[in-house]
């Protein structure tokens, strides 16, 4: 029954999907914020909820625009179910809007593939991974993504390595003539600290760093299934998983350096994340074993759900 309804693209699924993710947000908010009834908090929390919910449908254009899967929802449903593993990364801001505009970065790595307008493409994934480090300094490191996405599409043309140079610029300028404006001009020095403290206190929460270890493994052994699997997927659709792939080693680096600094973006992986696993349930050919891997996703996400909230 699942497969029937996710198999497809119809609105139905995101009017699900998103109704679904707007209770949980809200459960999730009002569970964890002890201020949650102030206007200007909830004001604040209303903005966040609405970039989540476009997350999901920018997901869903950019799947299947560069065609990483057929016409399924599949991927936007792993999407939000991961979110449900991990409920606690919905209460950061900082996560969602971080998340956000790496999605819109990579949706324009993602686009080189159609070797137009490549310059531009570089220019904006990389001031959309500029402005993604505003709240994540670690997440500065996915222009490594950047290059390798100029390495794979156009490496010959001396001037795309130096479009992002030239990015950062743009976005230093801007960024300061705001800061002056502001009158916050060593906000910049403040934020990139760049800090890695000790993992004692990551290594003694156990129940997070079980979930993180499951999550990890699953999706890597997902996503090399994906691989053996995929041999005959064209080699523009290769090259977009390997890029994807990229992008997810990339975000569990940062979360694991994140987490030293105390800190837990773990929701920047789940748009990878949920490639991988989205793109594994549709190679599943007979019907029957594709249901049961859902289900199974279903009632584990809801499980998992249940048992952090009966733990706290």
């Amino acid at each position: 029954m699942i497969s029937g309804i996710f198999g497809k693209t119809k609105p139905i699924n995101y009017v699900l999907l998103l109704g679904f993710l707007f209770i949980l947000y809200w459960i999730v908010y009002f569970n964890v914020n002890i201020n949650s009834n102030e206007p200007v908090a909830i004001l604040w929390q209303s903005l966040a909820l609405v970039i989540l919910l476009f997350s999901v449908l920018v997901i869903n254009f950019v799947v299947n625009r560069n065609q990483i899967t057929s016409a399924n929802s599949f991927v936007a449903l792993y999407f939000v179910l991961l979110i449900l593993v991990f409920s606690g990364s919905i209460a950061d801001n900082n996560a969602i809007f971080c998340s956000f505009f790496l999605l819109l970065a990579c949706r324009r790595l993602l686009s080189l593939r159609s070797l137009k307008y490549i310059k531009l493409k570089i220019m904006d994934a990389t001031l959309w991974v500029l402005v993604a480090s505003l709240f994540y300094d670690w997440t500065i490191l996915f222009l490594i993504l950047v290059y390798i996405a100029i390495y794979i599409y156009e490496p010959k043309n001396l001037k795309n390595w130096l479009v992002p140079f030239v990015s950062m610029v743009v976005f230093l300028l801007v960024s300061y003539a705001v800061l002056i404006l502001t009158k916050n001009e060593d906000y910049l020095f403040q934020h990139y600290q760049f800090q890695t403290d000790t993992l004692e206190e990551v290594l003694a929460d156990w129940k997070l760093n079980t979930k993180l270890i499951i999550y990890m493994v699953l999706t890597g052994i997902t996503a090399l299934a994906v691989f053996l699997k995929s041999g005959k997927l064209g080699l523009g659709r290769i090259i977009n998983l390997r890029l994807i792939s990229i992008y997810f080693s990339i975000s569990i680096l940062v979360i694991i350096l994140s987490l030293m600094a105390g800190e837990l973006p773990v929701l920047i992986s789940f748009f990878p994340g949920a490639v991988f696993l989205g793109k594994y349930v549709e190679i599943i050919k007979r019907k029957k074993i594709k249901e049961i891997v859902l289900y199974a996703s279903v009632f584990i996400a809801f499980f998992v759900f249940a048992a952090d909230i009966l733990i706290k």
